[in-house]
């Protein structure tokens, strides 16, 4: 049987919405699984989120696409990666270089799960929309030179991007389109990076926000303990409610897997606080 990464390569090469291949989850006959796999150019939508641009991905009513910024971070984002496997959901990954830099393991082994990779600028910074053009580029550039390097394989980097903090200018939209960068904003966000807040209420507040939109692209962060351990319960409610997870993934042949790295041993520690 063909590579699944390959197959999926050969028809997004050829522009389709692809469903998903594997219907059943391994040991787990009722997961939430992963309904379809959408294939997404610079040339079809170089920007996409209704919460700052006009651009909307092809998404059917109770349709999500999950996308976790910032990261990566242990113990955090492989108690989601866990959570997302047990489910055979996948999702959309916006890294920092910084992190990748830090944690080059846990990048292979998100792009290794079957997840897109994309980038979030190189050390994330505040105040995005006030930098000098040349700062933006090597943000932009930087973060990419590190997650490909991390990678191990740059055609493993989906040309993805997301602003830090949604901090948009029109320049920094123009130099991303430049690179012809698919510059991700979001459709709904459930506050997980807000200080104190608890799992019950980033799962409340994404289901209601969804519920109001009916479909779109939720953000959260695979940095934060909450988030962890909101994740299962998020899914279940999406599941009990009717919802399917959308893949997306870029329109050009990606490779099957890169080679994977051992976790350091400290990686396995106590969670740490990152609040």
């Amino acid at each position: 049987m063909p590579n699944l990464r390959v197959f999926l390569c050969v028809l997004a090469l050829a522009g389709a919405n692809i469903p998903a291949v594997a219907a059943e989850c391994p040991g787990n006959p009722d997961a939430l699984g992963t309904s379809r796999v959408v294939t997404l150019s610079f040339d079809q939508l170089s920007q996409v989120g209704s919460m700052q641009y006009k651009g909307i991905l092809p998404l059917k009513d109770h349709e999500v696409v999950l996308t976790f910024d910032d990261g990566p971070l242990p113990p955090y984002t492989n108690v989601i990666l866990d959570t997302l496997a047990s489910q055979c959901v996948k999702a959309t990954y916006f890294v920092v270089g910084q992190m990748a830099r830090s944690y080059p393991y846990l990048v292979r082994r998100l792009y290794n799960a079957g997840h897109t990779v994309g980038t979030h600028s190189l050390d994330h910074p505040f105040a995005f929309e006030r930098l000098a053009l040349a700062r933006v580029k090597q943000e932009v550039e930087g973060g990419i030179a590190y997650v490909d390097a991390a990678i191990g394989d740059p055609r493993a980097v989906a040309p993805f991007f997301r602003i830090p903090g949604f901090k948009r200018s029109n320049s920094i939209d123009n130099f991303l389109k430049s690179r012809s960068l698919v510059n991700w904003s979001a459709d709904i966000v459930a506050d997980d990076w807000f200080r104190g807040i608890t799992p019950q209420q980033i799962v409340q507040r994404a289901i209601q926000r969804l519920e109001a939109k009916g479909r779109g692209i939720l953000l959260l962060h695979d940095i934060h303990p909450a988030t962890a351990m909101a994740l299962p319960a998020l899914l279940k409610e999406l599941k009990e409610r009717g919802y399917r997870v959308v893949h997306v993934i870029p329109v050009r042949a990606m490779p099957k897997s890169v080679p994977g790295l051992p976790a350091p041993v400290a990686a396995n520690g106590a969670w740490p606080r990152v609040r």
